[in-house]
C-alpha cells in the first residue's frame, strides 16, 4: 500500500474516534455544561493522560518502535518477542509503583499539578481528587496499550490500533446515556464518567492482545530486569518522553493557570476536542506511519526512499492542515454552537469557547509539522534534540500564558499553545536542514506555496460566506444551524480543494492512487 494509503487507513480509523468524541462531548456539555463538575472531570483526566503522553505514547512511539523493528530485521521474531518480554515486565513493575505513589498522594498532586485554584473551592478539589484517583489505573492500562501498538506497528499493522480509542467514546457514551435514562445529578454522572474511563482502558488492551494473536506473534512476560537492550531504550525513552508529551504538558501548564478563572478548563477542553479531529486524522496519522517507514529505509541506507517519505508526508499534512487551521480560525462559532450549544451550554458559551478555538487553530499546521519532522531525529535514535527543543517551547508556553492570560484571560491560553508550536517545529525543521537531514524538494515546495494561496482564496470566500449567513444561524434553531456548517463546509471544500487540484497543490494521481487502494485493501491494514 502507498504512503498516502497508509497515512487514509490510520487516519480513518482516527477520524471514527474522533467523531464519536464529539458526540461524547456534546453529551457532556449538555449534561455538564462549563460547570464544577466538568471543571473537575476534565482537570482530573489530564492527569493520567499526561503522563500516558509522557511515559508510554511519546516514549514507545519514538524509542521502542526503531529498536523493535531494527531486531525483527536484523534476528528475527524470535529475538524481537525476547525483548518485547523484557520491555513488558520492566513496564509493567514501573507502572504499578507509580500508580501506586500517585494514588497515595493524590491530594498534593491537585493541590500543586492538577488545579491548584481548586483548593478555593473544597467541594471541586475534593471531587477533583476522587476522579483522579478513581482514573489513575487508566495510565497502566493505557500504557500497555501503548506497547502493544508500537508492536503492531512495527509490523506495518496499523488499522486496529488506530481504531482502539473508538472504544473509550462508545463506553463514556453509554455512561452518558444511562445517566441521561436515570435522572443522575452532575457529582454521579462526573464519577460514572471516571469508572467508565478506566473500563475503557481495560477493553483497549484486550483488544490489542487479540491483535497480537491475530498477527500470530506472542511473548511471555520475563522477571523485570535492566538487560542490555532495555537499558539501550529507557536511555532513548526518557527524552523521547518529554519530547512526545510536549503537547500535553503545554495543556497542563495552561490547565494549572486556567483553574484560576471559573469555567475555563472546561472551555479550552471543548475547543480542544474540535481542533484535535483534524490534528488527530492528519497528525496522528503521519506520527504513526512515517517513523517506522523512515526507519526502515535509514536501516537500509536508502537515503532517497527517506527523503520522498518526508517530502510526501509534509505535502499531505499541509495540503489538509492549513485549509483546516483558516477554517477553524476564521468561523469557530457555527462548529462549537452546532456541536455543543444546547441544554447548560448556552450562547454565551459556545462565544468564550469560539475564542480558544480560533487561537488554538493558528497552531494546528505546526502540530503537524512536528509530527512529519520529528522522525527524522528518532529514526536516527536522536533523541535529545527534539527534547532540548521541547524544553524551548515550554518555556514560551508558559511564559506566554502568564503574560497573555491576565488580558485575554483563556484565550491566550490557547494563543500560547499555539506560538510555543510554531517555535518547536520551526526550531526542528531548520536543524534538519542545516544537518542535510531533509530539504524540501523544489516540487514540495511549490506545492506548500500553492497551498497556502489556496487556503487564502477559500479563507475569503468562507468568511464572507459566514458573514451573509451569521444572523440568520443565531437566530435559528439546531436544524437550520447544522444546514449552515455544512453548506459552509461544502464551500470551503469545493474552493479549496478544486483550485488544489486545479493548481497541482495536492497530487491528483497520487490522491486517486491512494483512495482507490485503500477501497480495496483486506481488513483495512496495510
Amino acid at each position: 500500500m502507498s504512503l498516502f494509503g497508509k497515512f487514509l487507513g490510520v487516519g480513518g480509523a482516527t477520524s471514527a474516534s474522533r467523531v464519536l468524541g464529539f458526540v461524547r462531548e456534546a453529551m457532556i456539555a449538555a449534561a455538564l455544561g462549563a460547570g464544577p463538575v466538568a471543571d473537575a472531570f476534565y482537570a482530573a483526566l489530564r492527569f493520567p493522560n499526561l503522563f500516558r503522553r509522557l511515559f508510554a505514547e511519546g516514549a514507545f512511539n519514538s524509542a521502542f518502535v526503531p529498536i523493535f523493528a531494527k531486531e525483527v530485521e536484523a534476528n528475527g521474531e524470535d529475538s524481537a518477542a525476547q525483548f518485547a518480554g523484557e520491555v513488558f515486565s520492566v513496564l509493567t513493575l514501573v507502572l504499578v509503583v507509580f500508580s501506586a505513589a500517585a494514588l497515595a498522594f493524590m491530594p498534593f498532586l491537585a493541590a500543586t499539578v492538577i488545579a491548584p485554584a481548586f483548593q478555593d473551592t473544597p467541594e471541586k478539589f475534593d471531587l477533583t481528587v476522587l476522579l483522579a484517583r478513581i482514573m489513575f489505573p487508566y495510565l497502566t492500562a493505557m500504557s500497555l496499550v501503548a506497547m502493544l501498538s508500537g508492536v503492531l506497528n512495527s509490523f506495518r499493522k496499523y488499522f486496529l490500533a488506530a481504531l482502539a480509542p473508538v472504544l473509550l467514546n462508545i463506553v463514556l457514551i453509554g455512561v452518558l446515556l444511562a445517566a441521561l435514562r436515570y435522572g443522575w445529578d452532575q457529582r454521579g454522572i462526573g464519577v460514572a464518567l471516571a469508572i467508565g474511563v478506566v473500563l475503557a482502558g481495560l477493553l483497549q488492551l484486550g483488544l490489542l492482545v487479540y491483535g497480537l494473536i491475530r498477527l500470530g506473534f506472542r511473548f511471555k512476560p520475563q522477571r523485570p530486569r535492566l538487560t542490555p537492550q532495555v537499558r539501550r531504550l529507557l536511555g532513548l525513552a526518557a527524552p523521547a518522553a518529554l519530547t512526545g508529551g510536549i503537547v500535553q504538558i503545554n495543556l497542563v501548564i495552561g490547565q494549572i493557570i486556567a483553574s484560576q478563572q471559573d469555567g475555563a478548563i472546561a472551555l479550552l477542553n471543548y475547543a480542544d476536542r474540535i481542533y484535535q479531529l483534524p490534528l488527530g486524522v492528519i497528525g496522528i496519522a503521519i506520527g504513526v506511519v512515517l517513523l517506522p517507514e523512515l526507519a526502515r529505509a535509514l536501516g537500509a541506507n536508502e537515503q532517497k526512499t527517506a527523503l520522498t517519505l518526508q517530502n510526501r508526508s509534509l505535502e499531505f499534512g499541509l495540503g489538509l492542515t492549513v485549509p483546516a487551521a483558516v477554517a477553524l480560525a476564521l468561523t469557530p462559532v457555527p462548529f462549537i454552537a452546532v456541536i455543543y450549544e444546547r441544554g447548560a451550554f448556552s450562547a454565551d458559551t459556545t462565544q468564550a469557547a469560539a475564542g480558544a478555538l480560533a487561537a488554538f487553530a493558528i497552531g494546528l499546521p505546526s502540530f503537524v509539522l512536528i509530527k512529519v519532522l520529528q522522525p527524522g531525529f528518532f529514526a536516527r535514535e536522536d533523541m535529545r534534540t527534539p527534547m532540548w527543543f521541547s524544553l524551548v517551547s515550554l518555556i514560551v508556553n508558559a511564559g506566554g500564558s502568564l503574560a497573555m492570560f491576565p488580558l485575554i484571560g483563556h484565550v491566550g491560553i490557547a494563543a500560547a499553545t499555539s506560538l510555543a508550536g510554531w517555535v518547536n517545529a520551526i526550531l526542528l525543521g531548520v536543524t534538519l536542514w542545516r544537518r542535510h537531514h531533509f530539504r524540501p524538494s523544489p516540487e514540495t515546495i511549490r506545492r506548500t506555496a500553492m497551498i497556502l494561496v489556496c487556503s487564502a482564496i477559500m479563507g475569503l470566500a468562507l468568511y464572507g460566506a459566514w458573514s451573509y449567513s451569521r444572523e440568520t444561524f443565531l437566530a435559528s434553531g439546531i436544524l437550520v444551524r447544522a444546514g449552515i456548517a455544512m453548506g459552509l463546509i461544502a464551500i470551503s471544500m469545493l474552493i479549496y480543494f478544486g483550485l488544489a487540484i486545479a493548481t497541482g497543490a495536492i497530487d491528483r494521481s497520487m490522491l486517486q492512487r491512494s483512495m482507490t487502494r485503500q477501497r480495496t485493501a483486506k481488513g483495512g491494514e496495510s
